[in-house]
């Protein structure tokens, strides 16, 4: 007989003493467990514990007898504790208060025996390697339930998103899915859309924010966008990568706020849009086609012109609208001498004509900013 296999037969008999005592020493020093504790339920975890300990005793006798039913006992331990909302630290301590009680014991139980010192030694290491594995089926258990929780929560959160962004919107779908996801409906919201390909972007928006992917771009519900330090949030969340936010609006109007934030981070450059600051170039945006043919239409006679003189006339118009048609301040933007601004305005009246008609020059401006919006987009 080996000195495992004899220290396996001198233990086992005090094994029922060890649970018992490991039971009540929790319960003292731990009181998150007291009340778990009461009624039945005590003795299914005191024979747990005593089912651990035979365990430990089996190991120890013969390696090989690693019970497969028994890990997942452990695994199922920690599941648990996450489903009883308490956090991993407290059942480590368990099998911490576990571990120092059994060895304990154990040392009595050997020297009782005549159990050589040398052998205690290692058996105090094979108590400490037992709970350490114990520890990890246990953290292994709490991690997958964990991911479950979290795998749910998000489905649920997906599923908020999308109720929200339909045309038109079906308020008991809403209702109903917020109650499921356990998000408080906020009266006004803000839809961010950003090109980080992850939905944990909310998390780091705040607690009351829900996020979803949806075709391709990560879209975000934030409520109470202008609270204060919201929008710092929202820029730190984002870092380095593109994100628009759309209106805030009534929750019933959040496909609006999410059709605005698109818009804007399709056509509006920068790293962080409002798209509430950018409403022209939206309103050119909404209808390409119409800012184009406009832009075609009016544009015309610049167009004929020489590349080089259709540039240089551009510049010029463009400066001339910006700078209320003073010629001094045009003469600085282009940097040109203001005869020779003259002389361009001159050409413009030729080929465009109307400069002094509002009408005209509004036309004109518009045209000029639905061109930059198309080059831009290419």
């Amino acid at each position: 007989m080996g000195a495992k296999t004899r220290i396996a037969a001198v233990l086992r008999p005090v094994l029922p003493e060890v649970a018992d005592e490991i039971v009540a020493v929790i319960r003292r020093e731990l009181p998150p467990y007291d009340a778990a504790f009461e009624g039945p339920y005590e003795q299914v975890i005191r024979d747990g514990v005593e089912r651990a300990l035979r365990r430990f005793t089996d190991l120890l006798e013969d390696p090989r007898r690693a019970d497969a039913v028994d890990r997942q006992v452990n695994v199922g331990l920690g599941r648990g504790e996450f489903r009883q909302g308490r956090g991993l630290d407290t059942l480590l301590a368990a099998y911490r208060i576990g571990a120092r009680v059994a060895w304990r014991r154990f040392v009595a139980a050997g020297v009782e025996a005549g159990v050589p010192a040398t052998d205690l030694y290692s058996l105090g290491e094979s108590v400490f390697a037992y709970i350490d594995g114990l520890s990890a089926e246990a953290a292994e258990g709490y991690a997958a339930e964990q991911s479950v929780q979290a795998g749910e929560t998000q489905r649920l959160r997906r599923a908020l998103v999308r109720a929200l962004v339909r045309d038109p919107v079906d308020d008991e779908e809403v209702r109903a899915a917020a109650e499921a996801a356990g998000w408080a409906l906020p009266g006004r919201l803000a839809a961010l859309v950003t090109e980080e390909a992850s939905e944990r972007i909310a998390g780091r928006i705040g607690a009351d924010a829900v996020a979803a992917r949806m075709d391709g771009q990560t879209v975000a519900f934030v409520p109470d966008v202008h609270a204060p330090g919201r929008m710092a949030q929202i820029e730190v969340a984002l870092g380095e990568r593109r994100g628009a936010l759309g209106p805030e609006v009534p929750w019933r109007q959040a496909s609006l706020s999410l059709e605005r934030a698109r818009l804007a981070l399709e056509v509006v450059p920068g790293t962080f849009v409002r798209a509430d600051e950018h409403l022209a170039e939206l309103l050119l945006a909404a209808d390409r086609r119409l800012g184009a043919d406009l832009a075609d239409r009016v544009l015309a006679p610049l167009d004929e012109a020489p590349p080089a003189t259709r540039t240089r006339l551009t510049e010029t118009l463009e400066a001339w609208l910006d700078h209320q048609g003073r010629v001094e301040a045009i003469a600085q933007a282009p940097d040109v001498h203001p005869q020779t601004v003259r002389y361009r305005l001159g050409q413009l009246r030729e080929r465009v004509g109307g400069l002094e008609d509002p009408d005209r020059r509004f036309e004109l401006a518009v045209a000029l900013r639905a061109r930059r919006l198309a080059a831009r987009a290419t």
